[in-house]
């Protein structure tokens, strides 16, 4: 790992720029439901790092998230796929049970990449979440979920994923077929700098590590507040 790929997997830059989050910052990562302006989605997260090419950001275990789930109590992941986008949907608040997860996003790019470990820090995968570019506000980012996504792993093999739910967000009027042809495009993308072997992949991240002293960050009560700049 060079001295820069060692800075960027710790999330130290030489100094913040104006407007930027220093680490250890705790800020909302945040989704819209699609095809409305309200977010539906909220994982308080804190920052690794922030520059003009990167924002990484760390949601630890035990974060207390809000979450959609069908009207009648129905986790999402559970109803059929034929009427998961159909039936009437409230939210729900919960924790995140699993081992943390860092994220990562460049500006204007329609994806971020996330990293996953088991138990141990045994690292997983990563998985690039297609979505709509994220957008800055005072306190955090937003977006917008586009349902397919791309696991890639240590030996450098990658697959598909959620192409059912891509589908049928399609068949139940969530994206028309301009939209979904715009996230396939990106898609492949991201796909492309996966084959070469492109940064992030390419960075070391995997060897990241938080740092203790950080808390595991609260979720205000305004986390559905609309975001300005």
């Amino acid at each position: 790992m060079t001295a820069h790929t060692e800075r960027s997997a710790r999330g130290e830059s030489a100094s913040p720029r104006p407007g930027s989050w220093a680490p250890g910052t705790q800020i909302l990562w945040r989704y819209r439901a699609n095809g409305a302006s309200h977010p539906h989605i909220c994982r308080p997260v804190t920052v690794v790092r922030d520059t003009p090419e990167l924002l990484a950001v760390w949601m630890a275990p035990g974060t207390r998230c809000v979450k959609p789930q069908l009207a009648d109590g129905t986790p999402v992941h559970r109803e059929p796929l034929a009427t998961r986008y159909t039936k009437p949907r409230t939210l729900t608040r919960c924790r995140w049970l699993g081992t943390g997860v860092l994220k990562l996003a460049r500006p204007g790019r329609p994806w971020s990449v996330w990293l996953f470990w088991e138990a141990g820090w045994r690292f997983k995968n990563w998985y690039v979440n297609l979505e709509e570019p994220h957008r800055r506000w005072s306190r955090g980012v937003d977006s917008e979920d586009h349902f397919l996504d791309l696991a890639v792993y240590p030996d450098r093999t990658w697959e598909w994923l959620d192409e059912d739910e891509f589908a049928q967000a399609q068949a139940a009027g969530l994206m028309d077929a301009a939209q979904a042809e715009r996230v396939r495009a990106a898609g492949r993308r991201a796909l492309e700098g996966v084959r070469r072997w492109e940064s992030p992949f390419a960075d070391g991240w995997e060897h990241w590590r938080p740092d203790p002293a950080w808390p595991v960050p609260r979720l205000p009560r305004d986390w559905d507040r609309r975001g300005r700049p």
